[in-house]
């Protein structure tokens, strides 16, 4: 399984990314998937995770400005993040559920 994570870069706070994840590897679409980040000095968290059946969760901090998505055509899940504030600073990941091996993760970097 491989993951490879994209989209990452430099906004000012209130703006927007999209980030992507591609997935190869995997034997069928019947899979899970996670978005977490990991900001400098902190733990790993949970931002949004979708199941098979497209059932999406997301944690309280990015509600209402996050959304995941998934183009099982094109092995994608993404990550929309709007009104990015400066606590969002992080390295993204993403990561099937349960997890597998870590991709590079892609660096997310707001200015206030």
């Amino acid at each position: 399984v491989r993951l490879m994570e994209s989209g990452g870069g430099l906004v000012q706070s209130g703006g927007s990314l999209r980030l992507s994840c591609t997935t190869s590897g995997l034997p069928s679409d019947n899979y899970a998937i996670g978005w977490f980040r990991q900001a400098p000095g902190k733990d790993r968290e949970g931002v949004a995770c979708m199941g098979a059946s497209g059932i999406s969760n997301h944690a309280d901090a990015v509600k209402g400005r996050f959304t995941i998505s998934r183009d099982n055509a094109k092995n994608t899940v993404y990550l929309q993040m709007n009104s990015l504030k400066a606590e969002d600073t992080a390295v993204y990941y993403c990561n099937t559920i349960p997890l597998g091996p870590w991709g590079a993760g892609t660096q997310v970097t707001v200015s206030s």
